[in-house]
């Protein structure tokens, strides 16, 4: 695993830290089936005390419905996090204010449902506090993630508050992402990136302790694009005509994200390393 400077991981017993597993966007049926399938035996296997899921694409690749966050909650999931297409399937509307597990980007103007942040009962009586924002460049005209993030965080401090803060920033552009990082650097436990689907190479802990990747990657087929049949974009991009609706591909999910050891002196991250579990990518399997 990526460490901070300091006491090597042989030096830092396990009763120090809470292990956080966060998994990438969920793509259609086949993501959803192997996070049911196989969150139950990879949190018992890392010794995981709080698992964060992004399930804006487990409804056939657009939206989430009660049911399926019922079912991701009793594999195993502590909280959901989702982004753009988190209002495609109306029946969330209803359903996401009465649900303080299930997050919407933090950035939304007043008045829409639901939460952006929630606090988080995780093993060992450790309190986690999960951010979910969304990025603007490339994406909807939303208010500025930078000034909420700020506002959810300015009355918690770690580790008098919570245990841990985690933000997954919902984006296209690496250079948001990348800026929220830096911008967050030494005030929160883990910067984590979702909407791309391709998980990117650069899980690091950051000069302040905070550890960072610039997209988690998906839970989904990746013999794809991005999650999706590979027809119809290759068809979209190759006549620029509408074509058929994107369906989502159905073959082996691997499982993307990345684990990550915080302090409990300090809340900030003392390991963390990337996951990849299953399906056609090379694996990534953190030390227990």
């Amino acid at each position: 695993m990526t460490h901070a400077a300091g006491p090597s991981s042989q030096e830092i017993p396990q009763e120090t830290a809470v292990r956080l597993l966060f998994l990438g966007d969920i793509v259609g049926r086949s993501g959803r089936e192997a996070v049911v399938q196989h969150l139950p035996m990879v949190r018992e296997r890392l010794g995981v005390d709080c698992a964060i899921v992004n399930g804006e694409n487990a409804a056939h690749g657009f939206g989430i419905t009660p049911g399926m966050v019922g079912e991701l909650y009793r594999a195993g999931a502590d909280c959901i996090t989702t982004g753009n297409h988190v209002w495609d399937k109306r029946e969330i509307i209803a359903h996401i204010d009465g649900d303080r597990r299930l997050l919407r980007p933090l950035n939304y103007p007043p008045g829409t449902p639901g939460r952006g942040a929630t606090i988080v009962e995780a093993a060992g009586d450790r309190r986690v506090l999960v951010i979910n924002a969304m990025a603007r460049l490339f994406m909807d005209a939303i208010d500025d993630p930078f000034a909420a993030v700020d506002a959810a965080i300015a009355d918690t401090t770690m580790p008098r508050d919570v245990d841990a803060i985690l933000v997954d920033f919902h984006g296209e552009a690496t250079s948001e992402k990348m800026a929220m990082g830096h911008y967050l650097d030494s005030r929160v436990s883990v910067v984590v990136g979702t909407h791309s689907h391709v998980p990117t190479a650069d899980v690091m802990i950051l000069p302040g302790g905070t550890a960072y990747q610039t997209d988690a990657g998906m839970c989904g087929d990746y013999d794809s694009v991005i999650g999706m049949k590979k027809s119809a974009p290759i068809h979209r991009f190759t006549t620029k005509m509408p074509g058929d609706r994107l369906e989502p591909a159905e073959g082996p999910a691997t499982l993307c994200g990345l684990v990550v050891d915080t302090d409990d002196a300090t809340g900030l991250a003392r390991r963390t390393a990337p996951f990849r579990f299953g399906g056609c990518l090379a694996p990534a399997w953190p030390e227990a």
